[in-house]
This record gives C-alpha cells, structure tokens and sequence, in this order.
C-alpha cells in the first residue's frame, strides 16, 4: 500500500495584505480545502512600501495588520479542516529579491522590527539564530539576481505563477548543484492559482517550526507540480 504524503503549499497570499493578491483569506482557504491540499503557507509581502503605508502607529499595531490575512486564514482552517501555517515572503529594502522565510511567529516579527532594512547576508545571522530557513522566490525570474549560496538555506525550484517565466529549470539545477534544500509553492494570488504546485511530506505538521526541523532532519520532500494547471 502506497504511504499517504501529507501536501501542503508553501506560497500562498491573501488580498488582505499582498497588493497584488485577489483572493481574500477565507476563500483561498476554502480553495485549497476543495483542491485536495492538507495544509498552506500564507506568505503574504513583507517589505518596507507595506509598512510604509500603515501610517504612524506603533510597530506592533503594524504588525498586528500585516497578519490580519494570516489570522483570517487560520480561523478559516480550523473551522473546515485545512492547516494555515506562517510565513513571509521578504524583500529587502535595496533590491528586488524575494525570500520565503520559514519558522518565524508573531513573537519574532514585533521583537524584530523592519526587517527589510536588513541586507541578506545579516539576515542570514538573525535566522540562523532564530532557526528559521531562508528559500530565495522564483530566483531565475527576469531581472532577478541569484544569490550567493552560502546566503540561502535553500531555492523555491518551482514556482507555480502563471504571470510569470521563473525559468523552474535553472532554479532546479541551480539547487542540485549547490546542495541547496528545495521547495516549491504556487505563489498563489489569483483563483486560477490554487494548487499549481507544493511539497508532499511523509507526516503531517502543523507550524512552519515543525516545516523547518522536518527539513532540518533530512526528511523526504517531494516537489508537487500540478501538470493539469
């Protein structure tokens, strides 16, 4: 008997808070419930224009908004059944790099403020600190720069975006080459986006912790690309 993977995708939005998401929280939930999924990451944009535009108010009210799509999310999952998990999608201050981050709570974002003014290589130390993971987004997107591997703990090898050419290949090879981890996400924010593509684990998790030391074991991670997208 075949083992049963447990599929969860890891780059999700919500029009709460990405700009250019269309899909307010509670529906994409109910979308990736039909979808077959076990579990999503909201990864909504985190750089300085978002919080830039959330006025004068105290950091942790920022805070407090940027997960409001998040939050929505999670008490959707639990109502009909599909796990919500947090993370960031990260663009620092001075480039247009995009970074999924990994095994970050609310905590760490409110005692950890503007953390696009960092640069990747000192972010590299806050996570390594905090033990989270860093995956560079669609890295081989046109107008992107590939980052110094030492900088990563590992490469979204596909992503899923119809609106754009991630060139899948070379973020792939770019990942074997350099013994980077692999994930893959659909960098969902529109309805046609839902479930073009994830990772299979072999046990369930429930926090994107639990994601981080189920990488950090050496665990199998099967990269999902839905063919019928």
């Amino acid at each position: 008997m075949k083992q049963q993977l447990y599929l969860i995708d890891t780059h999700v939005h919500t029009s709460e808070v990405s700009r250019c998401g269309r899909v307010p929280a509670v529906e994409m939930v109910r979308y990736y419930k039909d979808a077959g999924y076990q579990g999503i990451i909201i990864t909504d944009h985190y750089y300085d224009g978002y919080f830039e535009s959330l006025g004068d108010q105290p950091w942790e009210a920022k805070v407090e908004e940027f997960l409001s799509g998040y939050i929505a999310a999670l008490e959707e999952g639990k109502r009909i059944g599909l796990n919500v998990m947090l993370g960031i999608e990260l663009r620092f201050h001075d480039s247009i790099e995009d970074y999924l981050v990994y095994g970050l709570d609310e905590d760490f974002l409110i005692q950890n403020p503007e953390l696009y003014r960092h640069n990747l290589e000192s972010f590299k130390k806050l996570a390594d600190k905090h033990n989270l993971l860093i995956f560079q987004a669609h890295p081989f997107r046109p107008g992107m720069k590939v980052a110094i591997p030492c900088l990563l703990h590992g490469v979204e090898v596909f992503n899923g975006n119809p609106r754009h050419d991630s060139h899948n290949d070379l973020a792939y090879e770019f990942a074997v080459q350099n013994g980077l981890l692999m994930i893959a996400g659909s960098d969902a924010h529109q309805p046609g986006d839902v479930g073009r593509a994830g990772i299979r684990l072999s046990y369930p998790i429930y926090s994107a912790e639990e994601l981080v030391e189920y990488y950090r074991q050496g665990n199998q991670v099967e990269i999902f690309v839905n063919c019928e997208s």
